[in-house]
């Protein structure tokens, strides 16, 4: 960032008083530009005995296979936003059931939080961002066709956990494509 959002003059690389980090800070107004993480919001969508699963009409991982998911707007929940992404990309409502799988993933500065749901009717559909969506059961997963390891792990440990019906909240950080035990 070269200029503040605030009043438009340039900025330097600056530890700001009372911080341990380098960050952008206005050279005129002292306005400080955080970079923070961003949260993606999305649900593990069921329905009978089968999950919910996209095909990416946008890249990036355009053509394969995600979970309902996206970008947390301002002024709203985290369950909102799992809600809001599961319509905008699957046509479909849902019922949140619980939190269900969060994934830090620092090197590419988001936070992945997904949601348990069911769905609404059973009914759904392919949103602008979406070829298809498909409800898939476990031996039907396109396993080699997953856009992100947040997707295949959210899958692997659901299929694990329905075996004994219980789905306790999964936390885990999520390293390089190489390397996704962190």
């Amino acid at each position: 960032m070269n200029c503040c959002v605030k009043c438009g003059h340039p900025t330097a690389d600056q530890i700001p008083l009372g911080d341990s980090k380098f960050r952008q800070v206005c050279t005129h107004c002292g306005n400080i530009h955080y970079e923070n993480p961003k949260v993606i919001c999305g649900a593990l969508v069921t329905w009978q005995d089968k999950v919910l699963l996209c095909r990416r009409a946008i890249e990036p991982r355009y053509g394969l296979w995600t979970l309902p998911a996206g970008y947390m707007e301002l002024f709203e929940t985290m369950e909102q936003g799992a809600a809001r992404e599961t319509f905008e990309e699957a046509e479909a409502e849902i019922d949140i059931e619980k939190l269900y799988c969060m994934y830090n993933i620092p090197r590419i500065g988001q936070i992945y939080v997904l949601f348990k749901a069911s769905l609404k009717d059973g009914k759904f559909g392919a949103g602008p961002e979406t070829i298809e969506c498909r409800l898939f059961a476990e031996n039907e997963i396109p396993w080699d066709d997953l856009a992100f390891p947040s997707v295949q792990h959210t899958l692997q440990h659901y299929f694990a956990d329905r075996k004994s019906d219980q789905f306790p909240m999964h936390m885990e950080t999520i390293g390089t494509r190489i390397d996704e035990t962190g």
